[in-house]
């Protein structure tokens, strides 16, 4: 589970954002009624989603591209040659450029809480630290901090967790994290904190053919169960696999060669069958609606996700989808032990304190700097349970909404 993140200059995020899982200490019965969007750990309230409101531009995107960055450094920073540059961009304005950006998460791993952060520029990780609390008590695992001299005893400090940390350290170049790199030389912390990240945390739905493959070969029946509460009327669903041909192209630098090969890539097909005529069938990809496909290919995710309580992370969800689809789509994670999901969304019909707590509604406006602020409507103490949130929000009471001056005059100077 995922109790915090925070976020400092990526993209449109120039100082410390928070997004906290914690459940906030509300007694209205608002918030009572609404307990199964909640789960316990440690005598706290965790929730099991939070949803992220504000106008285009605003920057709501950039919270999702800023962690989807941050997970994806930890997957696959030990595989960076000295050339890589990382894919993000500091906040252009300030002098923010030349500062490192930061990421610290708060997650809890079979019971054991960790504190794990990291700071880099574009060309370089600066520092990275990981705490945890195995007995209650915070204890250190391993700082670094790149600053600190040239040899790797005066950049890192580690305490006994990990077995010959500075061997791992002496591979750790300054484009590698170093969890990532001991996860790797199979030291066992690390490599349970990698799992975590590789395993159970979705950035998205899955599109890797061999995941949508397995995924579907062990939760089909669960999957036709799932599209026919959403009301569809699939009674079916088929898979094939074709191996169509295709090409590979290398490049070897040392001998300054390049060489195409052939080669086959697997393609999967998805046949459905309708209650109209269940011996018909049609092509998932081709001849069924925009909507089906993504419900399809995302409830593959989500059902992996709420049986196994893992973190869903999603740009735009509920796009293409009907408004009572993605109400759907929150109450399975809210309906699941501890699954989590986080996302942004337009859907004002959701504002609705018979669907979401206070304390799971985010907002995202952008400041007269250019940046964007992350703040929540739990912080807005006088704004009572029993008023309408989804009014409240479109008449521009917590900001994070387009400002449209669209009076006759101005519509005029377009048209003409």
């Amino acid at each position: 589970m995922i109790l915090e993140i925070r976020l400092s200059n990526f993209f449109s995020i120039k100082n410390e954002v928070v997004l906290d899982m914690r459940a906030g200490n509300g007694k209205s019965a608002q918030m009572q009624r609404l307990l199964t969007n909640t789960f316990s750990y440690n005598d706290e309230q965790i929730l099991k989603s939070a949803a992220i409101y504000g106008a285009n531009a605003s920057g709501k995107s950039n919270i999702i591209k800023a962690i989807r960055f941050c997970v994806s450094t930890i997957w696959f920073s030990h595989t960076n040659n000295e050339n890589v540059i990382f894919d993000f961009v500091p906040f252009k304005f300030d002098g923010y450029q030349q500062k490192p950006s930061n990421f610290f998460i708060r997650f809890v791993i079979k019971g054991i809480e960790y504190e794990y952060s990291f700071s880099l520029t574009q060309k370089e990780i600066i520092s990275e630290e990981l705490y945890y609390y195995p007995n209650g008590r915070r204890a250190k695992i391993f700082t670094r901090n790149e600053n600190n001299g040239t040899t790797k005893s005066e950049i890192y400090s580690f305490a006994s967790a990990i077995r010959k940390p500075l061997d791992v350290a002496e591979n750790t170049s300054r484009k590698t994290l170093y969890i990532s790199r001991a996860s790797q030389m199979d030291r066992e912390i690390p490599k349970t904190i990698f799992r975590f990240f590789a395993e159970k945390i979705y950035i998205g739905y899955h599109t890797d053919t061999s995941i949508i493959e397995r995924l579907f070969q062990f939760n089909k029946d669960v999957l036709l169960k799932a599209l026919q509460i959403a009301d569809s009327d699939i009674v079916d669903i088929r898979m094939l696999k074709q191996y169509v041909p295709a090409k590979t192209f290398s490049v070897d630098m040392l001998e300054n060669k390049a060489k195409m090969e052939d080669a086959v890539q697997t393609q999967l097909i998805f046949l459905t069958y309708h209650k109209r005529n269940p011996k018909v069938p049609f092509n998932l990809t081709t001849e069924e609606s925009a909507g089906t496909v993504l419900l399809f290919y995302m409830m593959l995710t989500i059902i992996d996700a709420v049986k196994n309580n893992k973190i869903f992370i999603i740009d735009e969800l509920g796009i293409s989808l009907h408004t009572k689809i993605t109400e759907y789509i929150l109450n399975l994670f809210h309906a699941s032990d501890s699954a989590q999901i986080i996302y942004t969304t337009h859907n004002t019909n959701l504002l609705d304190f018979n669907i979401l707590r206070k304390d799971q509604i985010y907002f995202v406006n952008k400041k007269d700097d250019g940046s964007s602020d992350l703040y929540s409507l739990f912080d807005y103490k006088d704004f009572r349970d029993t008023m309408d949130v989804e009014k409240a929000y479109l008449q521009g009471r917590f900001d994070a909404i387009p400002y449209i001056n669209d009076s006759a005059e101005n519509l005029k100077t377009i048209i003409q």
